[in-house]
């Protein structure tokens, strides 16, 4: 069957009904799955293909009338987002709709988890409580290196004449030797956001206060100044820790955008959109006379309202 195009008129059983004035696509089969059909003054109805009984070049003709097609819920535009906005690899090789607006599902998260009954429940506790006095010694031997102390290292990134233009978001990578607990040393690629902002950006961010950063004992490791014109983000995501992008919006202009779940930040870190609990990671930076970028890299535990620090 082809493809539905967009503006493409739209018959049911018994009368045309409207045309085609989105598409919906499946982001894991890149299938469409849903057509919306304007339905002539009477709103929008969101329409499986399950419905759809032929495709010709510019007619979609439905196995159903036209009063069914009318009880159909109207199309609900906030639960979608264009392909624009989201990236979906290789989507365009199967996709091949244009011009207009191809939208996809907004990502809905896990909402809960089945239970475990009673009894399975009591076995564990059970179990563990049997376990504890043999297992205690050796897990406190393993858990040492989870309570060392952070490293406040200071590490330099780059320069700052990277940075071209005012509150624009400026990635700057870097390498960092880490030890997980008894694993030899390695190397891994991590990396920053980082920008020079103007006094209303700064405003956003400090909000007339400047920003202390605190050790595991609560000892003050740094404090960045409310009227120093760098920021600082860390690259993941608060909500699960995804790497976000700076890119242009076509409706919020240039902002940071997650691509896995779609949070959305504005240059001070303030979350826009999205399902993220809290705004970006600010982390303490300075900068030499030289115009060195020097940061603490620090890491915050992800999907949570406050800031929890693991590294």
């Amino acid at each position: 069957m082809m493809q539905p195009k967009l503006k493409s008129r739209v018959r049911a059983t018994d009368r045309e009904i409207g045309e085609v004035s989105k598409v919906i696509v499946d982001p894991l089969s890149h299938e469409i799955s849903h057509i919306v059909v304007s339905m002539n003054g009477s709103g929008e109805r969101q329409v499986a293909m399950t419905f759809v009984q032929s495709v010709s070049e510019n007619l979609v003709e439905l196995r159903a009338a036209a009063g069914d097609i009318l009880e159909l819920p109207p199309f609900k535009r906030d639960d979608y987002v264009t392909t624009h906005e989201v990236e979906i690899a290789h989507l365009e090789e199967r996709v091949h709709v244009t011009p207009g607006e191809v939208l996809v599902p907004f990502p809905e998260l896990e909402k809960s988890v089945k239970r475990r009954t009673f009894f399975m429940n009591f076995t564990h506790v059970i179990g563990f409580l049997i376990g504890l006095p043999i297992a205690f010694p050796v897990l406190r031997y393993l858990m040492k290196p989870m309570y060392s102390p952070f490293d406040n290292g200071w590490l330099k990134i780059g320069n700052v004449s990277k940075i071209k233009q005012d509150d624009i978001g400026v990635q700057f990578k870097y390498k960092r030797k880490v030890k997980e607990a008894y694993m030899p040393e390695s190397e891994i690629e991590k990396n920053v956001w980082v920008l020079k902002v103007t006094p209303a950006v700064l405003d956003k961010v400090y909000q007339g206060k400047d920003m202390e950063f605190k050790d595991a004992f609560g000892k003050t490791v740094w404090t960045n100044k409310k009227d120093f014109p760098f920021i600082a983000f860390s690259g993941k995501c608060p909500h699960l820790g995804c790497g976000y992008k700076w890119r242009q919006h076509k409706v919020l202009g240039q902002v940071f955008l997650c691509p896995c779940h779609l949070s959305i930040y504005d240059a001070s870190g303030k979350v826009l959109d999205g399902p993220a609990p809290r705004a970006l990671d600010a982390l303490p930076i300075k900068v030499s006379a030289t115009g060195e970028v020097e940061i603490i890299d620090m890491e915050f535990k992800a999907g949570t309202k406050t800031q929890i620090r693991i590294i």
